[in-house]
């Protein structure tokens, strides 16, 4: 396997797939690297929804903007997409009160759980594209995600038939302060 700081490194967003399904024990690698995601006070708040079916990947495509996502094409060509859903009030509280100027945490567990995804996935030979811009509560219905939970993110995951250059990056020193911002 190539040196973790590679994978991200060369990790991109996939917007075209490959006709080919992701076999099962590739998914359940995955699946093991979310479960293994550090969390607030371990609490797992995530859920994900593995949708395969055409039908369904149909509809929450009619939740992005009908222009301007270019992520719109890879919900119906990807094999696989994972719904990414949050357990609300459980992550940064305690007793039921928030414990963070922040308060609710599930955000910031669930892009912890995201980044591992995105870079199981690529160390796998698969891409991914994270889908955050559609109407959250019209997919939220499509997959029956009940209450206390919210959909947060959509992520296509197959083969990728495509994968472009890498973007620029500022450097370290554009964004890092000594011991004062």
């Amino acid at each position: 396997m190539p040196e973790f700081v590679d994978i991200v490194k060369t990790r991109r967003s996939i917007r075209k797939y490959e006709d080919r399904n992701v076999p099962p024990e590739t998914l359940d690698t995955i699946l093991e690297a979310v479960r293994w995601s550090p969390s607030w006070a371990n609490t797992q708040c995530w859920e994900i929804v593995i949708v395969r079916d055409p039908a369904v990947k149909q509809q929450l495509q009619a939740t992005l903007p009908p222009k301007g996502n270019p992520a719109a094409g890879a919900m119906l060509q990807a094999p696989v997409v994972l719904a990414l859903c949050g357990r609300l009030k459980s992550s940064g509280y305690y007793k039921d009160q928030a414990t963070t100027k922040f308060g609710d945490w599930f955000m910031f567990d669930l892009g912890i759980a995201c980044q591992n995804i995105c870079l199981t996935a690529h160390a796998l030979g698969l891409g991914t594209v994270v889908v955050g811009l559609f109407d959250h509560d019209r997919a939220k219905a499509v997959l029956k995600v009940p209450e206390g939970y919210e959909l947060v993110a959509m992520i296509p995951l197959g083969f990728p038939a495509k994968v472009s250059s890498a973007p620029n990056r500022r450097e370290k020193t554009e964004f890092t302060h000594q011991d004062a911002f």
